[in-house]
């Protein structure tokens, strides 16, 4: 009789460690955000802040120089534009790769999965080098257009449109709608799980992307936060307590999305893609 609360105990410390490990991070960057240069280089462990004022978030904030506000406009615009596009293209392409079971489909599907496979630094220069000649450099298409279909997110809508109900799209069909009616009107309200999981994951992909904007946004009022954050270490040192608080001014937007959309993520992923 006693077996199994003690499991469950177990399980309880086992998860609790877990956590601790997890925010640790969380709260370093918290801890070093509200501390000084010195404090921060110190090689000595410290529990808490040394100067809980305030003041480094304001003058990162304030000092136009570092341009923390600008960059997080660009990161907010370009992970909201790109997360919708993504949403839409992928959506309508997990779709007909669900329903039409044709030789070209299964190929296409083939293809998708295939490019889950490989790294995305091979296709950066080649990337790089078509948006370069579109003269998109420095621009959001520059930053959205070449990543906007994901080879994931149609595979994970795919997924989950195989085990659709299709009496509830013929049922649609014998009223007279066609596909794209069926489409948007019986299946995207009932894909609810699946549309917030893929959405998660692209915002949180987008918002932390760093490689991409740093090679297409050469004019510094298109720099995301990641961008902007990297310029604090230069050959002359690196700034801590600024870049700690940049860091976390730019967690809350994801921190935010993670934890209103969590439970659909969660059910999402199960629906979808663990089959």
């Amino acid at each position: 009789m006693n077996r199994r609360p003690r499991a469950h105990v177990g399980a309880y410390l086992a998860a609790s460690l877990l956590a601790v490990v997890f925010l640790l991070p969380f709260y370093v960057i918290a801890r070093n955000a509200f501390s000084t240069q010195q404090a921060v280089v110190a090689p000595v462990w410290r529990w808490w802040p040394d100067a809980l004022n305030g003041a480094t978030v304001t003058a990162v904030l304030g000092d136009p120089s570092l341009g923390i506000l600008p960059a997080l406009v660009t990161s907010l615009v370009v992970s909201t534009v790109q997360t919708a596009a993504t949403l839409v293209i992928s959506l309508m392409a997990g779709y007909a790769l669900a329903r039409w079971s044709t030789t070209a489909s299964r190929i296409i599907l083939g293809m998708t999965v295939f490019t889950l496979m490989v790294p995305a630094m091979v296709t950066f220069i080649p990337t790089f080098v078509m948006v370069s000649s579109l003269g998109w450099i420095s621009t959001y298409r520059g930053l959205i257009v070449p990543v906007v279909f994901s080879a994931f997110a149609t595979f994970l809508f795919r997924q989950g449109f195989v085990d659709f109900p299709q009496e509830l799209e013929e049922a649609a069909a014998l009223d007279g709608a066609n596909t794209w009616t069926t489409l948007w009107r019986i299946v995207v309200p009932n894909a609810g799980s699946s549309i917030a999981a893929v959405g998660t994951i692209t915002f949180i992909g987008a918002w932390n992307a760093f490689l991409w904007p740093l090679l297409i946004a050469q004019d510094p009022q298109l720099r995301t936060i990641q961008v902007v954050l990297s310029q604090f270490m230069t050959s002359q040192g690196t700034r801590y307590p600024e870049m700690f608080t940049g860091a976390l001014i730019g967690i809350i937007p994801v921190l935010l999305v993670f934890l209103f959309l969590q439970r659909w993520l969660v059910q999402g992923v199960e629906a979808s893609g663990l089959r």
